[in-house]
Order: C-alpha cells, then structure tokens, then sequence
C-alpha cells in the first residue's frame, strides 16, 4: 500500500480542489494513459486495486508507471465517539485528484490490450476516466 515514509505535519485539513489539472496532466513516459474526469481523493487502496487489475490484464507485460500519490492523511474519529477532544487518528492516505490528471500510464504493449487494462483499472476507481494515447497529445 502506497504511503509517505516521513510527512511535515501529521494532520491536515481539507483544503479545496478548484479548477483543472495544470500538471501531470499530459501522457509524459508510456504510450498510453488514464485520465481523471472528476475531482476527487483516490484512497491507498484504490490505487493498489487498480495497479493489481492493470497488471493481471497485461499479464506483467510492458510497463506501468503510477502518476498519483496518496501524500495526504485522511483523519477520522472513532464511531460512537463524542463530539469534542480534538481531530481523530490519521486513518489512512488519499491523493488529491482534478480533472485532466493522468494517473497511469502504460507502454511496451498494444493500443487493444492497454485500452482493456485501463478500463479494468478504471472501473476500480470512484470517478469517471478516459483512456488516452500519447499521439492525442501530440496533435493538440
């Protein structure tokens, strides 16, 4: 399972997750990518189901890079806990994701194969993807 090994603050807030992707939002080191549609956190876990998914389709062929990164802790209080005592344990890790961002990338196999892997993978995933190639972004 993907987490940070040290983190500056072991508690963060919220924050907002305005706008578009303006990095990572391009297919830089495979052939092909999973683009997020919708705003969301992707959990630890979801990005580990997805990876699991991608690789069993591809049967460990070609290549798999994973974009996203859980680097903020998700805090949650115990159930039945009353209100008041301060902010709950770091649960666990999400990765802030915005439309536009690639959260992987595959390369080494054929365009068929990587379109079936990646929407396996997307289907594991709380948002709406789209599979891209790296020729889409070299027109535009």
């Amino acid at each position: 399972m993907l987490s940070p090994k040290r983190v500056r603050r072991r508690k963060v807030q919220r924050g907002s997750m305005p706008g578009n992707a303006t990095r990572g939002n391009s297919v830089v080191f495979g052939d092909f990518g999973l683009i997020a549609l919708d705003r969301m956190w992707i959990t630890n876990r979801q990005i580990e189901a997805a990876r699991v998914a991608m690789n069993r389709h591809v049967k460990r062929g070609g290549k798999l890079w994973i974009r996203i990164f859980p680097d903020k802790p998700f805090s949650k209080k115990p159930a039945e806990t009353r209100m008041g005592k301060g902010k709950g344990a770091p649960e666990y890790w999400v990765a802030v994701v915005k439309p536009g961002t690639v959260m992987f990338e595959l390369g080494g196999i054929d365009k068929k194969l990587a379109e079936e892997a990646m929407d396996l993978a997307g289907s594991k995933l709380p948002i709406k993807t789209k599979f891209v190639a790296r020729a889409d972004f070299e027109l535009a």
